[in-house]
């Protein structure tokens, strides 16, 4: 591992042997860093994985261990502009993806901003994170995570809306949450 390598703006990929970790479980690995190492994908940065930990420790001594077991190595980060330039092909949302993007009283989604979309982003990964747990909804907390569009985001809403309801407190909440919520989303 080089001296220089800056932990947060390194983008990280599984190894071989991150890999059979995940699927043997051989090397114990306390639940945060087990989830951070199933979170990495080649794509996100020490900062974007450190959203998944929501103050429960810190990122950079989490992956220095992955990288101590040889579980994940730092890959060159793309130049922002070139990022910025490279298209991205996505699949035509089908019809009942569209539809499902559809929530009822909210503004058309063209009217939101970058800011809106990541604060409903952060708002929405909070409170699944606070109210129902960290460890019990991963796959939300990254789908909400990956949502970079406001159609995207109101797709992944139906889920959230679901997990929320279907926790005691969050059933309790959903209203109060959903109001706040629709400010942004």
């Amino acid at each position: 591992m080089p001296e220089t390598l800056d932990l947060i703006t390194a983008v990280y990929a599984k190894t071989d042997a991150g890999l059979q970790e995940i699927q043997s479980r051989s090397l114990g690995l306390p639940p945060l860093v087990r989830r951070i190492l199933v979170l990495v994908d080649g794509k996100k940065s020490g900062s974007e994985l450190a959203a998944f930990l929501a103050g429960n420790g810190n990122i950079e001594e989490v992956l220095a261990q992955l990288l101590a077991q040889g579980c994940v190595e730092a890959q060159a980060r793309k130049p922002a502009a070139a990022a910025a330039a490279a298209p991205t092909v996505q699949a035509a949302p089908s019809v009942q993806e569209a539809a499902s993007a559809d929530v009822p009283g909210l503004p058309p989604a063209e009217s939101r901003t970058a800011k809106d979309n990541e604060m409903a982003r952060n708002f929405m990964i909070n409170s699944v994170n606070s109210i129902i747990g960290q460890n019990t909804r991963i796959s939300l907390v990254n789908d909400i995570f990956n949502a970079q569009t406001t159609e995207q985001l109101r797709t992944v809403y139906h889920a959230w809306a679901t997990s929320m309801s279907g926790h005691g407190m969050g059933a309790k909440r959903l209203p109060e949450l959903r109001e706040k919520l629709f400010k942004v989303l």
